[in-house]
């Protein structure tokens, strides 16, 4: 076997299209948009190459055949945070076959010592966790966008190199013809009712206002959690260019204290109905399919991206509230049968509570690993 830097068009091509061979008889597989991938690795995209490096490689069997792929990265701003200083390693995909596995997982540890960590997590993203992170360990079934999708076999390669669980995070399902719970929806009601409190759907015409309410409110409500660092502004609209042609304005809300914005959820259709069809290329053809494709389709799923909620609004029933917005927005359409409540953290209580007082069951688990050097 033969480990190859990805490193001119035509390697970077294949980094791209091997998970395409690899899951060729895999039902459940919806290809991510290549050029989603593509931007992760585009320093002129992705903010994160300000302050952090990456690198991937392709792994080769005896008859010169991509049998393997991995990525890996510095986040500077993170790496030190840690007790030791850590990197990352993502778009992990592999046949089976643990030799192959390990000597990714070897080539990878490898570049990382050499630029001083001590650790790596995985599989991460070079980016925000809103997609492309965590290993699914639960709910093998079709992935929305931006989520991961593995072969249960990959469980076994982590564990059996010596990754240790960091965290879970649960993504549950909301069944949305089962009506709310009574008293969800009654303090969800009177938040909603209170003086000064006001709820606003996005505008895209209003882009820049709410851009920066967005980073606001997520800079305050994840500044205790551990390894935070805040979001640019260059990542916010890199997210937002990618979301534009799936985007809803009625099912992203915001909500606000006499002016002040204090709390967020995002949410989108789960296009991946549409996009298995394109097989991650939206090129001329793939575009035309996605048109045939949507003229066809119709979308009865949603995905909450995030809910965010400045920490001094929590546990004032703000997030009910813009929940129940969403609610009052699409049941009318009479076209949404469930929703996907964004994956949350094992660690993160408050929004565990929340989930679980509409009612949503749990759907999958994505695994954040670590291994120390």
């Amino acid at each position: 076997m033969n480990v190859i830097e990805v490193n001119d068009s035509l390697s970077a091509r294949e980094f791209i299209e091997f998970p395409g061979k690899l899951y060729r008889t895999d039902s459940n597989w919806i290809s991510p948009l290549h050029n989603d991938v593509e931007a992760v690795f585009d320093p002129n995209r992705n903010v994160f190459f300000s302050h952090g490096v990456c690198t991937r490689w392709l792994l080769k069997n005896s008859q010169g055949e991509t049998i393997g792929r991995i990525a890996a990265f510095v986040n500077e701003e993170k790496a030190h945070k840690n007790q030791q200083p850590t990197g990352g390693v993502g778009f992990f995909e592999c046949i089976n076959d643990q030799k192959a596995a390990f000597l990714l997982f070897d080539t990878a540890k490898e570049w990382l010592r050499k630029h001083g960590m001590q650790a790596m997590d995985g599989p991460i993203n070079f980016g925000e966790n809103d997609k492309f992170w965590g290993l699914l360990i639960e709910g093998f079934k079709p992935p929305s966008l931006g989520m991961n999708y593995n072969p249960s076999y990959y469980i076994d390669f982590f564990e059996a190199y010596g990754f240790k669980k960091q965290y879970d995070q649960f993504t549950n399902f909301l069944d949305a013809t089962i009506p709310l719970p009574e008293r969800f929806t009654k303090i969800a009601d009177w938040v909603m009712k209170k003086p000064g409190y006001s709820f606003k759907h996005f505008d895209k015409r209003q882009f820049d206002k709410f851009a920066a309410d967005f980073q606001e409110i997520y800079n305050n409500a994840w500044s205790d959690f551990e390894n935070f660092t805040p979001i640019e502004m260059g990542t916010i609209k890199e997210s937002f260019r990618q979301m534009q042609a799936i985007m809803d304005e009625k099912i992203i809300w915001f909500a606000y204290y006499r002016d002040e914005p204090i709390a967020f959820v995002l949410c989108l259709p789960d296009v991946n109905q549409i996009l298995r069809h394109v097989n991650g290329k939206l090129n001329l053809w793939g575009k035309l399919k996605f048109l045939w494709y949507k003229k066809r389709t119709t979308i009865d799923r949603l995905r909450i991206i995030i809910m965010g909620c400045k920490k001094k609004y929590q546990n004032h029933g703000i997030e009910s509230a813009l929940i129940r917005c969403l609610q009052l927005e699409v049941l009318p359409r009479n076209t949404i049968k469930g929703v996907e409540l964004a994956w949350v953290g094992d660690f993160n209580d408050k929004m565990m509570s929340i989930h679980e007082a509409t009612g949503a069951k749990r759907d999958k688990i994505h695994r954040t690993y670590r291994v120390v050097f």
